[in-house]
């Protein structure tokens, strides 16, 4: 049935995708429209009746005004292609009804032309097209009408749209803000898959690249937010006691190529850890030379009573350890190596006893795994 299902998948094509937009967006985007028509049309009615005109709003407002007020931030809704796209379409509208004798032509001819001349100005607005063929149909043929009503018309409505939105907490006019220093991508990246693209998109640079990152970071969630401490830790990780030698974690650190060590309890629950940084922290690192020399000294078993230096594993541990459950999720753990820096998270069970260890290597492991394809 691969006929039937193709046929299906065809059929669906045609149907309208999900509405996203909650039912506070719609009453705002209705609301504005109605606000914004009835202020230009009030407007423009006084004035046609102080300069004795008998147009003074025409049609194409109405699909203006879905875009100013429904989806402001919208290339093709800007105050620069509403106001400009609208004008100059009307005038190639009038210009082919003067000088094209068929209305069938004429049309056809005026709402191509207003096209590519939008696309020349950059001031693409659909119902600009709408404007040109609005003037073939009633004839109408003095260029004045390009000033009052249709350029008069978009220029209200684009202040009641600046004003409402703004109101309303919208950008408008939706001004494209510069990526940020640590952005993943560039404008120039953006900009070569568009081109290759090579279709007009109604929406803007910037916006694109909020969603592209909001959409890849919803993604990290989900797949990340499915992984918990027990699925990436290092199990039955190497550990030491408060008692243990110096000498010994040294040694233990060298031979399992670790950075650091949990120091446990004898219950097994953590009261610290040890890192290669709290034994180099013993020594002065202000003079390079002689360091191999002073660590061995400082890691050498005292064998009098008394010791000036430290000895055992809890003289030189720290004490305030950030330690993590085995069920709890790995996206949790974010902050703790980006911001806290963190680099090894003891793992404990439900007893509060050692279990594993994630170190920044385990966990950059688990990020790649969620984040590639």
């Amino acid at each position: 049935m691969p006929q039937l299902s193709a046929l299906l998948t065809h059929a669906r094509a045609w149907l309208p995708g999900r509405n996203t937009v909650d039912a506070r967006e719609r009453m705002r985007a209705v609301a504005g429209a109605a606000i914004g028509l009835l202020i230009t049309a009030l407007l423009c009615r006084w004035m046609a009746q102080a300069v004795d005109v008998s147009i003074w709003l025409i049609a194409p407002m109405g699909a203006s005004a879905v875009l100013v007020f429904a989806v402001p931030a919208s290339p093709l809704a800007q105050p620069w292609s509403v106001v400009v796209g609208n004008t100059l379409s009307t005038l190639v509208g009038i210009a082919c009804i003067r000088w094209i004798p068929d209305p069938a032509w004429a049309a056809a001819i005026a709402v191509g032309g207003a096209i590519g001349l939008m696309f020349a100005t950059r001031s693409l607005h659909p119902p600009g097209g709408a404007a040109a063929l609005l003037a073939v149909l009633t004839h109408t043929d003095h260029f004045s009408a390009a000033l009052f009503p249709t350029f008069t018309n978009s220029l209200l409505l684009v202040l009641a749209g600046v004003a409402y939105n703004s109101f309303t907490g919208r950008r408008y006019p939706h001004v494209v803000r510069p990526p940020p220093a640590d952005a993943r991508f560039s404008q120039a990246d953006i900009d070569a898959v568009l081109a290759r693209y090579n279709q007009v998109l109604d929406i803007s640079r910037d916006d694109l690249e909020s969603l592209i990152q909001q959409t890849e970071l919803e993604s990290y969630k989900r797949r990340l937010g499915t992984l918990h401490c027990s699925d990436i830790m290092s199990r039955e990780p190497v550990s030491v006691e408060f008692g243990t030698p110096l000498q010994e974690a040294w040694m233990l650190m060298n031979q399992r190529r670790i950075k650091a060590l949990p120091v446990i309890d004898r219950t097994r629950r953590v009261v610290g850890i040890v890192t290669q940084a709290d034994f180099f922290r013993l020594l002065d690192l202000e003079h390079h030379e002689g360091i191999a020399g002073r660590l061995r000294d400082l890691i050498r078993a005292t064998r009098t009573v008394v010791s000036n230096k430290p000895e055992v594993v809890g003289q030189i541990m720290t004490r305030q350890v950030r330690v993590a459950s085995a069920d709890r999720p790995v996206v949790d753990l974010v902050p703790l190596f980006s911001e806290g820096g963190h680099h090894h998270i003891p793992i404990i069970d439900h007893e509060k006893r050692l279990t594993g260890m994630i170190t920044q290597s385990d966990f950059v492991r688990a990020l790649y795994s969620a984040v590639r394809p």
